[in-house]
């Protein structure tokens, strides 16, 4: 069977070969209340074969039948193909200029899979730095840079759609306003993506989410309930199943209570595009490079070398002592060995 396209003349396919490309089709007989059609009949003839006293009770013509069916699989079409635009092979930073107009003298390019840290004092450029690749600026922005998809500028169409967004950005505070469960909410995100098996991607989600966050909750806990450092575990595990972005914003995961080298891992196995602003020794040398902040601008570039792969270990193994001395603390133990 060719690949559906919108107005494809659906009515006239075997719904068996629609439900193997769109299993939510079913969606559209199941909301009418009416049976499922066999797999080796057209909707066209189902369509045909109705009793007008069905039709009848459910106020609709059967010519009308047809094109509201049409419509519903033009819809899912739509909604399948959001993220099918060309893949994303490497992004390019074009350097601009810092606070005082001096030119940055430097390109940036990074692959899927690759971790790029972003330091330097509060003010220096970072969170600037960020929303010029979430916007994909071009020249257009404070900073004169240009972020260039696959090594060309991004077509205006999808550097401003709303349903095809390159970057998911992960913020500091994360707040849920919504009265749904966490099992819920990230059904409703599934389903919006079209997905076949939801219960399944949902079970997943929520339990890459236990094993970032300090403290575990269950599938039915409200959202408006998780602490912080729960709902940044949730929302890194929902972007790195879920989100169609192939390119993810962090900024200063460090304070979120979370397993933070598990959580940049979980992204990178997804194949993603990892950039992190941190404060934080352990992130700052998880990165492949890390970039200089200094006066809004990008002051050097450094790779990572084997002497700090070296002392990451070290600072890891410190951290570690220091999580288990946190937990004793919540625990109401005394502090009294090292």
């Amino acid at each position: 069977m060719e690949t559906l396209h919108p107005t494809s003349g659906y009515t006239a396919l075997l719904l068996g070969d629609l439900l193997r490309e769109l299993p939510r089709a079913e969606d559209f007989f199941t909301s009418l209340g009416l049976p499922l059609p066999a797999g080796d009949e057209s909707t066209e003839t189902y369509f045909g074969r109705i009793p007008a006293e069905t039709l009848e009770d459910l106020g609709i013509e059967r010519r009308e039948l047809g094109e509201r069916f049409t419509a519903f699989m033009d819809l899912l079409v739509v909604l399948r193909d959001k993220g099918n635009g060309p893949a994303i092979e490497a992004i390019t930073i074009l350097g601009g200029v810092d606070k005082d107009g001096a030119p940055e003298d430097f390109s940036l390019t990074i692959r899927p899979g690759e971790v790029i840290s972003i330091v330097g004092p509060t003010g220096s450029g970072k969170s600037r730095f960020l929303a010029d690749i979430e916007w994909l600026a071009q020249g257009d922005t404070p900073t004169r840079r240009r972020v260039l998809i696959n090594g060309c500028a991004p077509d205006p169409a999808r550097r401003f759609s709303l349903e095809q967004k390159l970057v998911a950005q992960l913020s500091q505070n994360m707040n849920f306003v919504m009265d749904l469960t966490v099992a819920e909410f990230i059904t409703m995100h599934a389903e919006s993506r079209m997905l076949g098996d939801v219960a399944g991607i949902t079970a997943t989600v929520i339990a890459k989410a236990n094993e970032l966050a300090g403290e575990r909750f269950s599938p039915h806990t409200p959202v408006t309930a998780l602490s912080g450092g729960q709902s940044r575990a949730l929302m890194i595990a929902d972007t790195s199943c879920l989100s169609i972005s192939p390119i993810v914003l962090i900024d200063e995961i460090e304070n979120a209570g979370i397993d933070r080298r598990r959580a940049v891992h979980t992204l990178v196995g997804e194949g993603k595009i990892v950039l992190m602003a941190t404060h934080d020794p352990i992130l700052a040398l998880m990165g492949d490079r890390r970039l200089v902040f200094r006066n809004g601008g990008i002051a050097a570039l450094l790779e990572t070398s084997p002497a700090e792969r070296a002392n990451l270990a070290a600072f890891e193994e410190m951290d570690a002592r220091l999580t288990a001395v946190r937990n004793a603390l919540r625990n109401g133990e005394r502090i009294d060995r090292l």
